[in-house]
């Protein structure tokens, strides 16, 4: 399903002023208590994520397994994609370490490949699993996969397509995920829980063939 974004209403409450952030993410995401939305409606509403949206700029909500939760968002930008999900962590961080080297050992149970590289959010991996072509040919599915750990939180943000093969750090996707504020709320959570998404109420859904 592809998700269109109504504008919020006047009714949204004044935005206060940003709490500076240091290191990896000093530019962004943010967390809630850092940054709220401005008042232009340019955010739309997740639930666990806000996300800036931009002209051009698909947004997709896969739902996961039989219950239908919405675990993850999906922007698509022409031959680009970043599909964010957002998890539980602890106070003392360290989360992504533990994440990265799972991802890892997938990969080579794939018998894909990966490459471990520093980004600009610190260690991230660049991926290649086998998979069929939309010609029925056998090739690779590239993938960049970020992580960034905030205040009890951690950001997995994976870029498809032209965005995995070519990465920048200042393209739409990237500025859209530099965007993102996370909502983790206060209630206690098991590391590694989803953060699962939910529909705002002034989104209409609409099919993915219109």
């Amino acid at each position: 399903m592809a998700l269109r974004r109504n504008k919020r209403t006047s009714d949204d409450q004044p935005v206060p002023a940003p709490v500076e952030v240091e290191g990896v993410r000093h530019a962004g995401p943010w967390d809630s208590t850092e940054r709220t939305p401005d008042e232009d409606g340019t955010y739309l509403d997740l639930g666990s994520l806000l996300v800036r949206v931009r002209p051009g700029l698909d947004v997709q909500l896969p739902t996961d397994g039989a219950e239908g939760e919405i675990g993850a968002v999906m922007l698509v930008a022409e031959s680009s994609a970043l599909e964010l999900r957002a998890f539980a962590a602890t106070r003392s961080g360290g989360l992504w370490d533990e994440v990265r080297d799972d991802l890892i050992l997938e990969v080579a149970r794939l018998d894909g490949e990966c490459e471990q590289v520093d980004g600009p959010f610190g260690a991230e991996l660049h991926v290649k699993v086998p998979a069929e072509l939309p010609d029925g040919e056998q090739g690779f599915q590239p993938s960049r996969i970020v992580g960034i750990e905030g205040p009890r939180w951690l950001l997995r943000a994976t870029f498809l397509g032209d965005a995995a093969l070519n990465p920048s750090d200042d393209d739409v996707l990237m500025q859209t995920l530099r965007d993102v504020i996370v909502q983790r709320g206060p209630e206690p959570r098991i590391p590694r829980e989803s953060l699962l998404l939910t529909l705002p109420p002034n989104a209409t859904l609409v099919a993915d063939d219109e």
